[in-house]
């Protein structure tokens, strides 16, 4: 039972709202964390015939049954569910902290919520295990900068920090993912096989409900190239030439591929609009281990020789950074890339109440001045307080005015 980032948020949610829904991709550990928040109350899963049916059959009958205090798993089962719940959070709308619902496919999920729930749900959204809570260790003090406006005082803050992880905590995070079974598990061949079965059913149960006449064995595919490419920006057209498939298909595979929470797609920095080199979207594995394992990078050594590692500890530290930031209480908040039409780019554009927060990102212990240039330019052109480089080095310093290196065992 690992004690999740987002617990207390959970808990704040449902004292706002009737229903909590959480969502995320499978085997990350929303039941765990539902039933951790609420261990008491009845817990049903529309995956299991017997609960479909219960609920699906008679659903008045079953709320008059259970009226509040439960956990309804794997909603996209049944879509319906949500204007029946309407139905039922508006006879009282002054009771909160009736339902927590679950799902793992935001395809059209979200729609449902949003046209049959609106105002009656708080959403959250789960990801495997961020690399403190795989060691049990609270959430990174870094992450208090983003309750309220960014300024000079928030250098002095950084400064203060101390480091949550060690080195070899980082690594080992980045090199296996964090999906709570096999990580708990500690076995290295349990892991492999776990994750190979995981892949599998992924494409070969879950997609194949969702869109029983998508061609599996191309979207499987796909799905191994998407894994060499976390961390870069996707050339849609080329994709799908190197596969022999439309870039109609290729546009579509990422919209399931996102929707199931495989994978994340960040778009390009909206104010600068006009010097970006393209509107395409850069994109992430949302899980690091398993974008390894699907390029058969299963030790340090592999790790430390595999072309792409540059790119893929830039995804890495971007999920990081936003699973953090998620666990707070920071709301209307979004993120993005920045790119020239020269070539220049910053990886991670935060934008929020806190102000703007561009953070380069490099697996290496030193940085160059030339590698900060773009970075550099940005927080002077924009008259922001700081810049952040993230990377592997050893101390938190400032390797130029307001630029702050802040290594990555703090966050």
């Amino acid at each position: 039972m690992i004690d999740r980032n987002l617990h207390k948020k959970l808990n704040t949610l449902l004292d706002f709202f009737p229903a909590v829904i959480i969502l995320g991709v499978r085997q990350c550990g929303k039941t765990t964390l539902a039933k951790m928040i609420r261990p008491e109350w009845a817990y049903f899963d529309l995956e299991r015939f017997q609960d479909f049916e219960f609920i699906s059959r008679d659903f008045e009958f079953f709320i008059k049954e259970n009226p509040h205090s439960i956990i309804i798993d794997e909603v996209q089962q049944y879509p319906e569910l949500f204007s029946h719940l309407r139905g039922v959070i508006d006879r009282d709308r002054k009771v909160k902290n009736r339902f927590i619902l679950t799902g793992s496919s935001s395809l059209d999920l979200i729609k449902n919520v949003s046209q049959s729930l609106a105002g009656r749900v708080g959403v959250i959204e789960l990801n495997t295990l961020k690399a403190n809570e795989i060691n049990s260790h609270p959430l990174s003090d870094f992450y208090k900068i983003f309750d309220k406006p960014l300024g000079s005082n928030s250098l002095g803050e950084i400064k203060k920090l101390k480091p949550t992880l060690s080195h070899n905590q980082v690594m080992d995070a980045f090199l296996m993912g964090g999906y709570p079974e096999p990580i708990l598990e500690n076995d290295r061949f349990f892991y492999a096989t776990w994750m190979e079965n995981y892949f599998q059913t992924y494409v070969q149960r879950d997609i194949r409900s969702l869109f029983p006449r998508l061609d599996l064995i191309k979207y499987q595919r796909f799905i191994s190239m998407l894994s060499a490419l976390s961390g870069t920006i996707i050339n849609r057209s080329q994709t799908g030439r190197s596969l022999n498939i439309s870039e109609k298909s290729i546009r579509d595979y990422l919209d399931i591929v996102q929707g199931s929470y495989i994978w994340r797609n960040i778009s390009s920095y909206a104010r600068d609009s006009q010097r970006s080199l393209t509107k395409m979207p850069r994109g992430n594995f949302q899980d690091s281990g398993l974008s390894h394992f699907l390029q058969r990078v299963t030790n340090r050594e592999q790790l430390m020789n595999y072309s792409n590692v540059g790119a893929s500890f830039e995804a890495f530290i971007i999920e990081e950074i936003i699973r953090g930031i998620e666990a707070t209480h920071c709301t209307n908040w979004n993120y993005s890339y920045y790119r020239t039409r020269n070539g220049a780019e910053i990886d991670l554009i935060l934008q929020g109440p806190f102000g703007i927060l561009p953070i380069e990102i490099k697996f290496g212990t030193r940085v160059k001045m030339q590698q900060i240039q773009t970075l550099k330019k940005f927080v002077k052109d924009n008259e922001l307080p700081l810049g952040i480089l993230i990377n592997n080095g050893e101390q938190v310093q400032m390797i130029a005015d307001k630029i702050i290196q802040l290594p990555a065992v703090y966050i």
